[in-house]
């Protein structure tokens, strides 16, 4: 017998077994703003009675599908319904289906607050979360209420338990990041330019001064040119907002960078992008992560041909493991999405509901689903633990939650994303890594 539940503020879906999965066929991206909110408060979902079989693992998501960061928060958001689905085809947990309660919160904190006290009555066993504002806004309530809570807001400072002990996220950090991209440039694009071995490079950083999750990464990145002998310019403060980047870019021609790392957000990036290359700077770019997906291709064109950035997972349709599977569940249950929409963003959400799955498996076989035992039993005894979608293999221990220390770099090349090569932070700088490199 079924249980049907109706939620009228922002539930975009309860879903259970896979054979409930065909009252789920509906497309985000295809709505304006006014069907979804007509969809979400008419919604009545069908959830397996607790009598009805295993107990049930309920798990929270909090997403953006109407505000500032919707564009890209979309396809996370669809991400981690298909991966939800895979799970509960391919067994659940231990035999356990899982329950996943999605809300849009509108990127808005009090939104965040009420959605997550709504979890808390659920009993929820984890969060995936989505971004900056839902991971700062709950970053003590997780901590104190010992819920595991992964996220795509990938600072550095959340890989240290003392400050962030129940966040993680299936990959690579943003400084850690920031660091491999430079890396990467110097040994593969600086040998082949006429000036090598003449001078020291040149480089220049481009990022909205004023945030502090944007510039967060800019002191990784720097310590990087220093350890490479760069010549660094002026910091470019560019706005999030900016269309018009003229200013900024005459500073970068007055400096003549050979690269330029981009840490804004896409529509920035680009339009800072193009009035360089449109004024002739002759310098290679390299882009933060949440600026260098599909989205970056669709605004530059042929412009976008040699951008250089960092990924801590595939890109969509790529050929690696696991990848079948996300195209597949795209096509059954997103249908009306075609795969040359899709974004890497899909592939985070997998990569962060597989890992979910591995730790919610140890902890369950442990014997309970305490958020503390998820942590201690189930994440921090991942040593290398590889969940495919072209992921570093994944590490957690009790005082150190980086995932890994192997970052993917890629070039897009005819407008398409090419793995250039893997850059092995921790290998190549053990004592930097474990004690120099940590928590920022």
């Amino acid at each position: 017998m079924l249980d049907v539940h109706l939620f009228s503020d922002f539930l975009i879906a309860l879903y259970s077994p896979s054979n409930l999965n065909k009252a789920f066929l509906f497309d985000f991206r295809l709505m304006n703003l006014k069907s979804i909110t007509v969809f979400l408060t008419t919604l009545i979902v069908a959830g397996v009675a607790a009598a009805a079989g295993p107990e049930i693992i309920r798990i929270g998501a909090l997403n953006d599908l109407s505000a500032a960061t919707s564009d890209v928060g979309r396809d996370y958001a669809l991400g981690l319904d298909e991966a939800m689905r895979f799970v509960n085809d391919a067994g659940g947990v231990n035999g356990r289906p899982v329950a996943l309660y999605q809300y849009d919160y509108g990127y808005r904190v009090p939104e965040v607050l009420a959605k997550y006290k709504r979890f808390k009555r659920l009993g929820v066993a984890a969060v995936l979360g989505w971004h900056i504002v839902d991971t700062d806004a709950l970053l003590d309530w997780v901590a104190e209420d010992k819920i595991p809570f992964l996220t795509t807001s990938y600072s550095a400072e959340l890989t240290d338990p003392k400050k962030a002990p129940f966040n993680l996220f299936a990959a690579t950090d943003d400084s850690a990041n920031a660091r491999a991209a430079l890396t990467a440039w110097f040994d593969e694009k600086w040998p082949q330019k006429e000036a090598y071995g003449t001078r020291r490079p040149r480089v220049q950083f481009v990022y909205m001064v004023a945030s502090a999750k944007l510039s967060a990464p800019v002191k990784a990145i720097k310590d990087q040119a220093e350890l490479f002998g760069f010549n660094v310019g002026p910091d470019v403060d560019v706005s999030i907002f900016a269309g018009d980047t003229s200013r900024q870019v005459q500073a970068l021609k007055n400096f003549r960078p050979d690269c330029v790392w981009h840490g804004n957000t896409t529509l920035s990036v680009a339009a800072t992008i193009r009035g360089a290359v449109g004024a002739g700077l002759a310098a290679e770019h390299i882009v933060n992560s949440w600026a260098f997906d599909e989205n970056l291709i669709r605004l530059l064109g042929d412009t976008a041909d040699g951008v250089m950035g960092a990924s801590g997972c595939a890109y969509y349709g790529e050929d690696v493991p696991m990848m079948d599977k996300i195209r597949e569940y795209g096509r059954k249950y997103h249908p009306g999405v075609p795969p040359e929409r899709r974004l890497v963003r899909t592939t985070q959400a997998w990569a962060n509901v597989l890992a979910l799955r591995e730790a919610l498996k140890r902890a369950d076989t442990a014997g309970d689903l305490s958020g503390e035992n998820i942590m201690k039993k189930g994440f921090e005894t991942f040593a290398g633990f590889d969940i495919g979608l072209g992921v570093s293999p994944l590490t957690y221990t009790a005082t150190d939650h980086r995932a890994s220390g192997r970052v993917n770099i890629y070039r897009i090349e005819n407008r398409q994303f090419v793995l250039l090569t893997r850059i092995d932070l921790q290998g190549r700088w053990p004592v930097k890594w474990a004690k120099d490199w940590f928590g920022w």
